[in-house]
């Protein structure tokens, strides 16, 4: 079983930046491809960004192509997601998942487990 807390949510401005991080509460953090979504209010979750075990291969979303960073530290089972120019489009609970599936890192149902969630509120 695996335990994902996301934590480094909160009130930001418009234009500014936050940091998310997710701590993984298992052995073989390297093996698992780390993702994070989000869900605004009366929205369906989306995919954000996604990384490979080893790091090496990252992807994003069109909408944060450029402005948000995935990245791991796998001797401390954390990914973060830094998160710059922030808009006010990008408030939502962000999630941070986990996959030991190939299948496509865009899907929800490709990851095996979830976090609790990090409340990101955007303000003008």
């Amino acid at each position: 079983q695996v335990q994902l807390v996301e934590s480094g949510g909160g009130l930001v401005q418009a234009g500014g930046s936050l940091r998310l991080s997710c701590a993984a509460s298992v052995r073989t953090f390297s093996t698992y491809r780390m993702g994070w979504f989000r869900q605004a209010p009366g929205k369906e979750r989306e995919f954000v960004a996604a990384i490979s075990g080893t790091g090496g291969n990252t992807n994003y979303a069109g909408s944060v192509k450029g402005r948000f960073t995935i990245s791991r530290d796998n001797a401390k089972n954390t990914v973060y997601l830094q998160m710059n120019s922030l808009k006010l489009e990008d408030t939502a609970v962000y999630y941070c998942a986990a996959s030991t599936s190939y299948s496509t890192i865009y899907s929800q149902n490709t990851y095996n487990y979830w976090g609790q969630g990090t409340q990101v509120t955007v303000s003008s």
